[in-house]
């Protein structure tokens, strides 16, 4: 089952990870995966590209299927081997409103550390401005902070997954 699918996934992604935590997860192991380096501008190759003309990783093809994006790939993951592995998905409708929520708004708060993280990085040192870090850093303060009111309201408990473990994460 699991042989007729290949990652490509490049070193330090967290999007990559996500789909390899997903694939280990659902009990897949023995997939192909193929390591690339962004440095060598690898997910750019031709043989990349004739699956995923954006050249971004993660790319997943499972048989003649692919899927380009990763919170995409753990889904259909999730919907192809649903009784398989662990459940990535919860049964109840409060606990998949809260996943799917998250899931998203996660996206939020990466793109706001990036601002923060990479912006000497994007942006030429003679078109830096204080006033940009200082928005920047002042957008993810306020992202964060929405975080941990979300969490002081309560995360939900790991045993309602299923893993054994009475441990709030």
């Amino acid at each position: 089952m699991a042989k007729d699918m290949i990652l490509y996934w490049g070193s330090g992604s967290p999007p990559c990870w996500r789909v390899m935590i997903a694939l280990e997860e659902k009990g897949l192991q023995g997939y192909h995966h193929k390591l690339l380096s962004f440095e060598k501008q690898e997910h750019k190759s031709k043989e990349v590209m004739d699956i995923n003309p954006r050249g971004q990783l993660p790319t997943f093809k499972h048989g003649n299927r692919v899927v380009n994006d990763s919170y995409a790939a753990c889904l259909y993951l999730e919907n192809q081997f649903r009784s398989q592995g662990t459940p990535l998905i919860l049964d109840g409708a409060e606990e998949q409103a809260r996943m799917y929520q998250r899931m998203f708004e996660a996206q939020n708060l990466q793109q706001k550390l990036s601002d923060v993280l990479y912006y000497t990085w994007r942006v030429p040192e003679a078109e830096r401005h204080d006033s940009a870090v200082k928005r920047n850093r002042e957008a993810l303060s306020a992202e964060l902070q929405l975080w941990e009111q979300q969490c002081a309201l309560g995360c939900p408990r790991t045993d309602t997954l299923g893993w054994g473990s009475t441990t709030p994460y």
